[in-house]
């Protein structure tokens, strides 16, 4: 039989602290999290057998219902408590997402995109790359959740599916592809188009939503083709500075200052 909360004398003494939920049907680890006191406990506690979960996308709450209606208990793991801080929290909690693939996480951990998993090459490379120095207006795209997947070059995975303004986006005449901090693609994007699976047949069907609807901002990609020969040496394999990564996808850059 689990327990269900930290007495509050024990709570008291874990400070912060980073944890895994694990499915007891296979002992997966599906859910990193940081806390204080009884956090570790709650996601479980507040998840209800009579509510369809799956309709929101709410996947970790959809997991720990099925543990549930299964007569199973989800499994709390502390990983490291005695934190000193919430910052430092979010480090050891950010390394924990990294190293466990297939978590119902909603969001990476702090700092993963530019600071997280990699192998020493892709460290040498990134760390070895000339900063990149924005020449052109031009549209920065974020692949980092797609990048290298198989069947897929890095020009499917980048012309699709964005919450971006097709006006705002067609006075951008190029797409600069960023996986973590360095520079993978540069294309001319000649026309935008509606996301739509007929649009671009060589995405999965799953990249796109089924229909816009009220309250939904519509998805678009570009078609388009490969930068010329000079600026596809002008900007692959750059590194892109900080000021430019962010948690959004996309980001709109202007020229830097001579």
């Amino acid at each position: 039989m689990g327990i269900d909360g930290f007495p509050q004398d024990v709570a008291e003494q874990l400070d912060w602290y980073v944890y895994r939920l694990l499915d007891p049907r296979n002992g997966e680890t599906f859910y990193v999290g940081k806390g204080r006191g009884n956090r570790v406990f709650d996601h479980a506690n507040d998840v209800s057998i009579a509510v369809d979960y799956a309709e929101t996308g709410d996947l970790k709450s959809q997991r720990i219902k099925e543990i549930k209606a299964a007569g199973l208990e989800v499994g709390h793991v502390i990983h490291r408590h005695g934190i000193e801080s919430e910052a430092v929290a979010y480090e050891v909690e950010a390394a924990l997402i990294d190293a466990y693939p297939g978590l119902t996480n909603r969001v990476k951990g702090t700092g993963s995109m530019a600071y997280g998993c990699r192998h020493a090459e892709e460290i040498l490379r990134a760390y070895r790359a000339e900063p990149l120095v924005v020449q052109e207006r031009l549209i920065l795209i974020c692949i980092n959740h797609t990048y290298g997947e198989e069947n897929f070059s890095v020009y499917d995975t980048t012309c699709c599916a964005w919450k971006i303004n097709p006006r705002r986006a067609a006075a951008y005449k190029l797409v600069l592809a960023r996986y973590k901090n360095l520079v993978v693609g540069a294309f001319r994007p000649t026309q935008w188009k509606a996301a739509t699976y007929e649009n671009f047949p060589n995405r999965r069907p799953e990249t796109f939503p089924a229909r816009p609807n009220a309250g939904r901002p519509e998805r678009w990609g570009f078609w388009g083709q490969p930068a010329e020969p000079e600026i596809q040496a002008l900007y692959l394999n750059k590194s892109v500075p900080r000021r430019l990564i962010s948690q959004n996808s996309i980001r709109f850059c202007e020229p830097d200052s001579p």
